[in-house]
């Protein structure tokens, strides 16, 4: 039997003219990520792309658990196609679908049939592959409302695929449908999911992580090498810029308002991640910021940060409580890493009571006070020392 995956589209088959360049940006997703496991076929017909593999080789198996990952993909399913001929799909189905139904109570069959030539209509064929399949398994029960197994039979162009039901895919739009974004990576819960919810909606990422040594650790820097690892199974292959920020922070520490320290701070991040992705062709910075979670995230705060940069700034899980955010980090497996007990460079010089309320007006003379073009020139310094490491799909 000939197996293969079927992968379809969701909102992305409601675009209009340019449809072709979102469907071309999938097809180079799905090669890319498969590319390690085996010689694939991959090609589009009616809303679905196809994945066939060329050889006995190939790791259908492994290939159908990446794809169940890559964003504009909204359903898929392992499927095995045979001509469309009504005793051929009654011998098939039974046979692929067997080890399955032996174990299963209930079933109910689904037809769909697009190709209309085909001599039975989608009914005719779901009550007709039922019956053989009772005829091999007799202890199964018809239940079309809440079945253990649903048996799908698709008539298309191509062929007749029969499968089980869909399994969800991603969704969402294909990575570098909507540009680029430089996200700002602090090795916490928060940031892997904006990575994620931004990859959804058609973003290709790089990541800056902002680390001091030796106030942070190598097990810190570790931590986000493997939050990278663990992420690009969605995002897809991306850069990961590890920036040395000790002689920022501690000229900050040392010429700043103390009260203020992560505000300036922060700034002084945004303009080193802005340098970055002017760099390396990112339109847009992308953080894990909730609102009122801590004090650098009020209101005030934001707002004085925001502009220090003149990138647009993006902050997916800004509504969102811990929970909500926690319940997609363990989603995409990075949560357990997320809170390995390593400091960051945001934990520390941290004041004890920070403002929660500065005014920009406050924010800016405070900088003027440090020595701007000293500051500039130490940012400058960590941008262009920033070191650079590739992080693929594995």
């Amino acid at each position: 039997m000939k197996q293969l995956i079927m992968c379809y589209l969701g909102e992305m088959a409601l675009k209009g003219l340019n449809k072709s360049t979102f469907e071309a940006q999938l097809a180079k997703s799905i090669r890319r990520r498969i590319k390690n496991l085996g010689q694939f076929k991959v090609y589009k017909a009616q809303s679905t792309f196809y994945i066939e593999p060329e050889d006995e080789f190939s790791d259908v198996d492994g290939a159908f658990e990446k794809v169940k990952k890559i964003f504009g993909i909204a359903a898929v399913s392992k499927a095995v196609v045979t001509e469309k001929n009504f005793d051929k799909i009654a011998e098939i189905a039974p046979i692929y679908l067997e080890d399955t139904l032996h174990d299963a109570r209930t079933f109910k069959v689904a037809a769909k049939r697009s190709d209309k030539s085909f001599p039975m209509g989608s009914l005719e064929i779901s009550k007709e592959i039922g019956a053989a399949i009772l005829r091999k398994f007799p202890h199964l029960k018809v239940d079309v409302h809440n079945p253990q197994v649903t048996v799908m039979v698709e008539i298309r162009d191509f062929g007749a695929y029969i499968h089980e039901a869909k399994q969800p895919g991603a969704g969402g739009m294909p990575v570098s449908s909507s540009g680029k974004g430089a996200l700002m990576l602090s090795g916490g819960i928060d940031s892997p999911v904006a990575a994620y919810m931004m990859a959804k909606r058609g973003m290709s990422i790089m990541s800056v992580h902002f680390a001091s040594p030796p106030y942070t650790s190598e097990r810190a820097r570790q931590k986000v090498i493997t939050l990278c690892e663990k992420v690009v199974d969605y995002t897809g292959d991306m850069n990961l810029f590890i920036v040395p920020f000790t002689t920022v922070q501690e000229y900050i520490r040392d010429n700043g308002v103390p009260e203020l320290f992560t505000i300036l701070m922060r700034r002084s991040m945004m303009r080193i991640t802005e340098n970055l992705a002017n760099k390396y062709g990112a339109g847009a910075i992308i953080t894990g910021e909730s609102l009122g979670q801590v004090a650098s995230q009020t209101l005030s705060a934001i707002t004085a940060t925001n502009a220090s940069v003149n990138m647009p700034i993006f902050r997916p899980v800004i509504g969102m409580d811990k929970t909500e955010i926690t319940d997609i980090a363990r989603k995409i497996d990075t949560f357990e890493t997320s809170i390995l007990p390593y400091e960051d460079c945001c934990t520390i010089f941290t004041p004890p009571h920070p403002k929660t309320k500065p005014s920009l007006e406050e924010v800016v003379e405070a900088e003027k006070s440090m020595g701007l073009e000293e500051l500039f020139r130490l940012e400058e310094s960590a941008a262009v020392e920033a070191e650079k490491l590739r992080i693929n799909v594995q």
